[in-house]
């Protein structure tokens, strides 16, 4: 696909980010989002200044990208189409923690089409790391281990604690086939196969280091200005420094199979004997795997998930 030569592409950062001059997303042509598309496998995320669609617009630009689907535990805004999801700063709309869009649920959005309808003349930038690149940046040792976890995501953020999963901590992009560091601070709680102080130790350093300056792209948003990112290899975060009314609405495109680089190497540790409530991650770990029928009413914790040759071992004097 070639990029249409009326366009002005400027690359914002080393690993991530692209401001894009040209388009015109309320009249988009076929080539127009075949161009986005390759643009946004390229940069991973990317900005569109000077568009200002109305809702009606934006919902039906975003739908050339995929099937689109409401946020599952917030609510849109009053008058907006039902794919129209608003977060206003003075209802508390202010997503000022490390994340990648929605992890708790089993398929998680493939894609976002943000509109900063309105923001202060200067704060509330938004941040955005690569995945890819915090993933390639770690050791190899280290990254041999990530790619035999999984770990478990909740939405306690939304006040959702029981909706939870479990994905890989190694994602591989289905289109690219680049793998990607999936975890992040505000969705993320508790790297399965590890005890649960192993986990705080691994997790508290995996979110931080997706943070890295070096990783990441910083925009200045201006009114009308629309941001396309790829959920499935960035995380972003949205910097709380300003005063005054910020309202952005976005339109999510429905997400696919979370395909990890290789299948979990070990068994989930949930407690060497009976589960302790000095963990609340233990025992939120423990119920999600016996709903899910990973274990059987009868496994008190993780000794009794060992294989029986070497349970008995461990309990020979």
């Amino acid at each position: 696909m070639t990029i249409p030569p009326h366009w002005t592409i400027r690359r914002l950062a080393g690993v991530i980010g692209a401001e894009v001059i040209g388009p015109d997303i309320r009249n988009p042509t076929a080539e127009t989002v075949a161009a986005i598309r390759q643009l946004l496998l390229e940069h991973l995320v990317i900005f569109l200044p000077g568009q200002a669609p109305s809702p009606e617009e934006h919902v039906a630009f975003a739908r050339h990208f995929g099937q689109l689907e409401g946020h599952p535990n917030l609510g849109g805004g009053e008058g907006l189409p039902p794919e129209i999801f608003q977060l206003a700063a003075s209802e508390g709309g202010i997503a000022d923690e490390w994340h990648t869009d929605i992890t708790f649920d089993a398929s998680p959005p493939l894609m976002s089409v943000l509109h900063l309808v309105q923001c202060p003349e200067y704060g509330g930038d938004t941040m955005w790391s690569s995945l890819y690149a915090a993933y390639e940046a770690l050791s190899p040792p280290l990254q041999e281990l990530c790619e035999g976890l999984t770990a478990l995501h909740d939405a306690l953020p939304h006040n959702r604690p029981d909706r939870m999963t479990i994905h890989p901590v190694v994602r591989v992009h289905p289109e690219t086939g680049r793998k990607a560091l999936y975890v992040n601070s505000h969705f993320t709680r508790r790297i399965v196969e590890l005890s649960a102080g192993e986990s705080d130790l691994l997790l508290g350093y995996l979110t931080r280091w997706i943070a890295s300056e070096r990783f990441t792209v910083r925009y200045q948003w201006r009114p009308g200005s629309i941001g396309i990112w790829d959920n499935r290899c960035t995380a972003h975060y949205v910097l709380n420094d300003f005063v005054g009314e910020r309202i952005i609405q976005r339109a999510t495109v429905t997400g696919d199979r979370v395909e990890g680089a290789s299948p979990p190497r070990w068994q989930p540790a949930v407690g060497d004997e009976r589960l302790s409530a000095a963990n609340r991650h233990d025992q939120q770990l423990f119920n999600y795997l016996r709903a899910e029928g990973r274990i059987g009413a009868e496994v008190r914790g993780y000794g009794d998930l060992l294989p029986t040759e070497e349970r008995d071992a461990q309990q020979t004097p």
